[in-house]
């Protein structure tokens, strides 16, 4: 069966009771974590997935946007569609489609991934390890996640330190972890956003102390996470 829109993997999820809101909607954490597993499941089957880590390579997501037209609920089942989109320059370019039962767009994504060489902490040129197939090196999407800039005043803050559960497979917080923290940040406002994009900026690790700070306006704000003074991510919310 071919998938929609030129997309090239593609895996069906249900919504469990431990992913959702106290008002039974799918948390954009939890969307994250399905979309984070459908591109490690597409990168291993075509090789440039966990297998890079035999050569101290690993992918390290920059930018990812997502937009949520209809939020599925606890037990719906998800069809969630996934493909390469291109190249800019150090950035290779990732697309997801999320469907219901009915087939039915419920939400998008788009994401901007660097190859990293672990040990040395150089970006490499993803066509090195990347199917031009799925990837075309001479080819970028028209939406490309963009460069957030805050503006306007403070709003709130809070400090909180990385706990355990908030690492991945590299000992660094997981991106997931960091839209979590903006849900529950912007949560203690009544704010229950229907996107969100977020820039990761730095690495952040285990018993960091980090300094979220929100900013601008009450329906789109932005949130800045600080290690230490620096930067470590930025992200918007927009609610309806």
């Amino acid at each position: 069966m071919s998938l929609p829109e030129n997309f090239q993997f593609e895996k069906f999820f249900e919504v469990g009771a431990f992913q959702v809101h106290p008002n039974g909607n799918l948390s954009l954490c939890s969307l994250a974590d399905l979309l984070q597993e459908i591109a490690w499941k597409h990168a291993d089957s075509q090789g440039f997935g966990r297998n890079l880590l035999e050569q101290q390579l690993m992918w390290a997501l920059s930018r990812l946007e997502i937009k949520v037209s209809q939020f599925p609920r606890w037990g719906d089942s998800l069809r969630i569609f996934t493909g390469g989109r291109g190249q800019a320059g150090a950035f290779a370019f990732r697309e997801f489609l999320v469907w219901n039962k009915q087939e039915e767009v419920v939400a998008r994504a788009m994401s901007s991934w660097l190859l990293v060489h672990i040990e040395k902490k150089r970006i490499l040129k993803p066509e090195s390890v990347l199917p031009s197939s799925l990837f075309d090196p001479q080819a970028a999407p028209d939406w490309q996640p963009i460069k957030l800039e805050a503006s306007g005043p403070e709003i709130a803050s809070k400090r909180i330190q990385v706990q355990h559960s908030d690492l991945d497979l590299y000992n660094h917080v997981n991106h997931t972890s960091y839209i979590r923290w903006v849900e529950n940040i912007v949560a203690d406002r009544g704010l229950f956003p229907t996107s969100i994009s977020v820039n990761y900026l730095a690495e952040c690790k285990a018993s960091d102390e980090v300094s979220l700070t929100l900013i601008g306006a009450d329906t789109s704000p932005f949130i800045q996470g600080r290690v230490e003074g620096k930067l470590v991510f930025e992200a918007q919310i927009k609610c309806e």
